[in-house]
């Protein structure tokens, strides 16, 4: 795949997400060998959600990322830019409010959430930097991200096997799982052209968060930053 493959419109990346809807979730456990219930988990943790607050569920998909939220009493907004994908999450859970939305262009107020976070969806924003900046718009004084994205495992030898399981291992069990397996082939090298940890936080910080750290999970084959909105 050529680095070109990957300037997707957002209309073109928001179609390959329809496409891969109905079994998403599913192909996602399956890919990650299981670990992207303990990366939810993980999240919610370090989201930290409480009773009546409001948390933006940012690519939220079928809103499997947004119930931990919910559990909690937490008012939660999932938010996708795939029609597909809010198709399915309203089906499955009709009473959350599913939200058509551009990251880049969020349909919110200022200031309006006490926690903004965004699992495995950052990376396909065209402007990332932009989104950054919506969701430090969004969020009200006091108020924290979390991102959770694949990013670079800091053992080398490890992250060689890793990259050859994206580029070599993904794609075929992507199409015994997924109805839409090229989707899983451009996700594998978009993953390996991310920023590492160090860049990213860098990259928040110039979007106007404080306090910025990160965590790194499963050997930094994911790893979760947080940044806080000054009061």
């Amino acid at each position: 795949m050529t680095r070109a493959s990957l300037d997707k419109q957002p209309h073109e990346v928001a179609s390959m997400f329809d496409g891969v809807a109905e079994r998403y979730d599913l192909t996602n456990d399956v890919l990650s060998l299981g670990q992207a219930r303990l990366w939810r988990k993980e999240v919610a943790k370090a989201v930290g959600a409480r009773p009546a607050q409001k948390v933006l569920d940012l690519a939220a998909g079928t809103g499997t990322s947004s119930m931990p939220f919910a559990r909690t009493g937490a008012y939660v907004v999932p938010c996708d830019f795939s029609l597909g994908m809010l198709q399915v999450g309203k089906r499955r859970s009709a009473w959350l409010p599913f939200t058509a939305g551009d990251a880049t262009r969020l349909p919110f107020r200022d200031d309006t959430f006490d926690a903004v976070t965004i699992s495995f969806g950052l990376r396909n924003v065209q402007d990332f930097d932009a989104a950054l900046r919506e969701m430090h718009r969004v969020t009200r004084p006091g108020g924290r991200i979390v991102i959770c994205e694949f990013s670079h495992p800091t053992w080398a030898p490890f992250r060689t096997v890793y990259t050859e399981y994206l580029m070599r291992a993904l794609p075929p069990v992507a199409r015994s799982v997924s109805s839409n397996p090229e989707a899983y082939v451009y996700l594998a090298e978009s993953i390996r052209a991310w920023p590492d940890q160090p860049a990213l936080a860098e990259r928040l910080r110039g979007a106007g968060w404080s306090k910025v750290a990160w965590r790194n999970l499963t050997g930094g084959v994911v790893a979760l930053h947080r940044g806080f909105k000054d009061s």
